[in-house]
C-alpha cells in the first residue's frame, strides 16, 4: 500500500514527461518536461501576481492600486484618504494634473459629511433648448454608463439600477434592451444600438411602435443612438449562442440557440442627414431627449453634423463623447489600443466644432472614458463636459476586481459573466448599496473641488483652471493645450446664474469638521474578495 502511494504520483509525473517529450507544440515543454508547465503556469496567473503582489500604487493597469482602494473606500464608506503625501512621480512623470485652487473664494464648504445626498444636478436642462416635450434638468452629473445585460450579469445590472435609484442618477441600459433587471427604480437612458434590441421587428429592422411601447412600460427619461464606442469603435458586436440565456433571449427579442449579432452600421439611416432625421422623429413620436454616442476619429462626422444643425431646426440634443480608453466592451487588441482618440483629445475636437459654430451651450455633453476618478472628471469638467458617465468604476463598486476575464466569461465575481455559479455570489441589495455609496461620493469630491475653485458647481471650473504639469519643468493649462478660445468649456450665462441658484439653495447642512468625512462612521465590512485590498500600515 505504502510502496503505491510513493509510486503512483512517480508515475504520473513519468506520464507526463513522456507526453512533454513526445509532443511537438511547444518546445518548452520538448527541452524541459515538466518543470517546463511551471512557465505556464506563471503566465496564466500574471495578472494576478501583479495585482496583489508585484505592481506598485500607481503602475497596474487599467487602473492603479490606488485607484482601486479609492472606489473601494468610497463604496463602502471607509476613509478613502491617503496619507503621506502623493506617490505620484512629480519629477520624472508627465501629465500630472494640477487643479488651481483660489485662496479667497465667495463658496463655503458645505458639503463633506457621511451620509449627505451631495446634490449636483446638471447646469443645462436636457431637451430644453430644443423645446422636446420631456425635457428635464438630469439630478447628477454623474451617471452610470452603458452596459448591456448580457455584457454583464443581471444580478450587476440589478446593483448598477439599485444604486442610480439609490443616489438619484440615470442608468444607460446599453444595447442590450431594458431587461427585468433595469426596472428596480432607477431612470434609463435607452441606448438604441445597431441591431436594435428592444425595438426591432421579427426580421431584426427598427420598429418605432416598439420603440413607443418600450418607453411607455419602463422609466425612460432619454434616447441615446449608440453609433460607436471607445472600446470598440467601428465593429459590431457577438454574443456567443451558449450565452444566450431564455432572459436574454426574451429581452433583446433574439431566438435562443444561435449567436447575436450586432451590426458595424445602422440600417435605419445611412448619413448625417438621414441621421437628424431620424432624430427629429424620435424626439416628435416619444416627446424624448434624443442623442448620440460615439468615439472620436475622422472629424469630418463632426463637422457635417455641426454645419447641418447650423442650418436647420435639426440637432442632437446631448452628445457623449466615448474616449478610446473606454474598456467596458472586450474587442481586438488592435482597437483597444490603437483606433480613437483617447477622452481629452476626442473630446476637444468634436466640441470644437460646435463651439466655432455657436451650438455648445444648446448641446449637453456627456463625457465616457475614465472619468469616475476624480481628478479625470475635473478635466472633463474644465473642457466642457456637463455630465459623466461612469462604467468600470462602477464595476468596482459593484464587485469587480479587474480580474480582466471580461471576454472569458470567467469573471470571478459574478458581474461580467452569465455563469449562474459565479453570478450566485453577488448580491444586488448589498452591491447597489455600494454603487450608491460611490456615486455620492464622487459627487461630493467634485463638489469640494469646485469650491475649492471658488466655483458652487464643478461645471463652472474652466479650462483656464486646470494644468498639466511635466516634470516640474513644463506646465500648461488646458485652454492652451488644446486651443480653446476665453468663452469655450462653460454653459450659457443663463444656466450658469441658474446653477448657482440652484446651488445656493442647497438644504444640506454645513460640514462640522476638516479632514476625512469617511471617518465619522465604520462602513459596512466584508470578508468577500471583492473589493478588499491589502490594509495599509502607519
Amino acid at each position: 500500500m505504502r510502496k503505491s502511494l510513493v509510486f503512483a504520483p512517480l508515475a504520473a509525473l513519468g506520464a507526463v514527461a513522456a507526453r512533454d517529450l513526445i509532443q511537438r507544440d511547444h518546445a518548452i515543454l520538448r527541452n524541459f518536461p515538466v518543470v517546463g508547465h511551471a512557465r505556464f503556469l506563471l503566465e496564466a496567473v500574471g495578472p494576478e501576481l501583479r495585482q496583489y503582489i508585484v505592481a506598485g500604487n500607481d503602475e497596474e493597469r487599467p487602473f492603479s492600486r490606488d485607484q482601486r482602494r479609492w472606489v473601494y473606500a468610497s463604496a463602502k464608506l471607509q476613509n478613502n484618504y491617503f496619507g503621506f503625501g502623493t506617490d505620484n512621480d512629480f519629477e520624472r512623470s508627465a501629465g500630472n494634473v494640477i487643479v488651481h485652487h483660489r485662496t479667497f473664494g465667495e463658496e463655503y464648504p458645505t458639503h463633506g459629511t457621511v451620509g449627505q445626498e451631495a446634490r449636483l444636478p446638471s447646469a443645462k436642462v436636457l431637451g430644453g433648448p430644443r423645446g422636446r416635450r420631456h425635457r428635464f434638468r438630469p439630478e447628477s452629473v454623474v451617471n452610470i454608463s452603458a452596459m448591456s445585460f448580457g455584457s454583464l450579469s443581471g444580478r450587476a445590472i440589478e446593483a448598477l439600477n439599485r444604486g442610480a435609484a439609490d443616489a438619484g442618477c440615470l442608468h444607460n441600459t446599453g444595447e442590450g434592451a431594458v431587461s427585468p433587471y433595469h426596472r428596480q427604480g432607477g431612470e434609463l437612458v435607452f441606448q438604441i444600438g445597431t441591431a436594435y434590441f428592444g425595438c426591432r421587428d421579427e426580421k431584426g429592422r427598427f420598429s418605432l411602435p416598439r420603440l413607443k411601447e418600450l418607453v411607455d412600460s419602463a422609466p425612460i427619461r432619454a434616447l441615446e443612438i449608440k453609433l460607436s464606442q471607445g472600446a470598440k469603435p467601428g465593429l459590431g458586436g457577438v454574443l456567443p449562442a451558449a450565452k444566450v440565456s431564455r432572459e436574454i433571449s426574451e429581452t433583446r427579442g433574439v431566438p435562443m440557440d444561435q449567436d447575436c449579432l450586432s451590426p458595424s452600421r445602422h440600417a435605419a439611416f445611412g448619413d448625417v442627414d438621414s441621421m437628424l432625421d431620424f432624430v427629429e422623429t424620435l424626439a416628435e413620436e416619444t416627446g424624448l431627449p434624443v442623442g448620440i454616442k460615439s468615439a472620436v476619429g475622422d472629424l469630418a462626422f463632426w463637422q457635417t453634423l455641426t454645419d447641418l444643425m447650423t442650418r436647420d431646426d435639426r440637432g442632437v440634443d446631448f452628445v457623449t463623447i466615448d474616449g478610446g480608453e473606454g474598456g467596458t466592451g472586450a474587442s481586438p487588441l488592435i482597437f483597444t489600443d490603437a483606433v480613437s482618440l483617447p477622452f481629452r483629445l476626442g473630446f476637444a475636437r468634436a466640441y470644437g466644432e460646435f463651439a466655432r459654430r455657436g451650438l455648445h451651450e444648446d448641446v449637453t455633453f456627456i463625457g465616457a472614458g475614465k472619468l469616475g476618478l476624480p481628478d479625470n472628471a475635473v478635466v472633463a469638467f474644465a473642457l466642457g463636459v456637463d455630465l459623466v458617465n461612469v462604467g468600470r468604476e462602477a464595476m468596482l463598486a459593484a464587485g469587480c476586481i479587474q480580474a480582466q476575464r471580461c471576454h472569458t466569461g470567467g469573471c470571478p465575481t459574478g458581474v461580467a459573466t452569465q455563469n449562474p455559479w459565479l453570478t450566485r455570489g453577488l448580491d444586488p441589495v448589498a452591491k447597489g448599496a455600494r454603487v450608491a455609496n460611490y456615486v455620492r461620493t464622487l459627487r461630493r469630491d467634485l463638489l469640494k473641488v469646485a469650491e475649492t475653485c471658488g466655483v458652487p458647481h464643478p461645471s463652472l471650473i474652466g479650462p483656464r483652471s486646470v494644468e498639466v504639469v511635466d516634470a516640474l519643468t513644463d506646465g500648461r493649462e488646458l485652454e492652451h493645450i488644446y486651443g480653446y478660445e476665453p468663452t469655450w468649456g462653460f454653459p450659457s450665462a443663463a444656466d450658469c446664474k441658474q446653477i448657482a441658484d440652484i446651488m445656493a439653495a442647497t438644504d444640506e447642512q454645513e460640514a462640522d469638521t476638516e479632514g476625512p468625512p469617511e471617518t465619522a462612521e465604520e462602513g459596512p465590512s466584508s470578508d468577500e474578495m471583492e473589493g478588499d485590498l491589502p490594509e495599509t500600515g502607519d
